[in-house]
């Protein structure tokens, strides 16, 4: 059955700000993921609706938790691969001072972590040999197959380098995306943050945000209220 808008009146500003970034768009209803059918609100034009009442109780149990997490000084990754937020997830995580993955999840980054900071810790030296200005004594030729290498490593170990430790918990944009992220953070009980749109499973998450997580207007909305919270709570 189609849904009928909301009185004005009755929805609040915060409600309002988020239909206007579109959170509330979730899938097709032939996509529908059994469990996420206590978050849906209607359909329209054939779309599952997210009730938005339900994205605000979420997002707020969400950033208590981070907040809390950011004063006992403790890890959050985020974690977000789908091409179109590469330079979101970038921006929000440096302005946050918080490490992050936007390029492809590397299998074994938790359960293999010790091999992964190998390589980071190698990538780290060959970016200090550059900035001494010892890659001189190389050929070109040589140089050039080191640039490459540290570009290449950039690209998979980038957001992580400063990571010394397994997290203590990873912000997710999304879980079909991401899902060898939420299997590895399950082993090793990382708790796991995560936009849920219709299409996935919300009990996956130990915090799951209803909304939609293919817009970029949507996935910022949440972003920056992550970036705010970690800001304010940040020592």
């Amino acid at each position: 059955m189609e849904i009928q808008e909301k009185p004005v009146k009755e929805t609040t500003k915060g409600l309002d700000e988020m239909i206007e970034a579109g959170l509330h768009f979730g899938h097709r209803t032939s996509r529908i993921h059994p469990k996420m059918k206590p978050y849906i609100y209607g359909v329209k034009n054939g779309v599952h609706i997210i009730d938005t009442e339900k994205t605000r109780d979420n997002l707020s149990q969400a950033l208590e938790f981070i907040g809390n997490l950011i004063k006992e000084e403790k890890i959050l990754l985020l974690i977000g691969t789908k091409i179109q937020f590469k330079g979101l997830v970038k921006d929000i995580a440096q302005e946050s001072g918080i490490p992050y993955v936007a390029k492809r999840w590397l299998g074994g980054t938790f359960t293999n972590f010790m091999t992964i900071r190998k390589r980071i810790e190698h990538f780290k030296d060959l970016k200090e040999k550059r900035e001494k200005g010892e890659l001189a004594k190389y050929t070109k030729k040589e140089i050039a197959k080191i640039e490459k290498e540290i570009n290449d490593l950039e690209e998979k170990f980038g957001g992580i380098e400063n990571m010394e430790k397994i997290p203590d918990a990873i912000f997710v944009l999304d879980m079909k995306k991401d899902e060898l992220a939420i299997k590895e953070a399950k082993r090793k009980g990382v708790k796991i943050v995560a936009i849920s749109d219709t299409n996935t499973d919300p009990s996956l998450a130990d915090f799951a945000i209803p909304a939609n997580d293919d817009a970029i207007s949507s996935v910022s909305y949440i972003l920056n209220k992550v970036k705010d919270v970690i800001i304010k709570n940040r020592k």
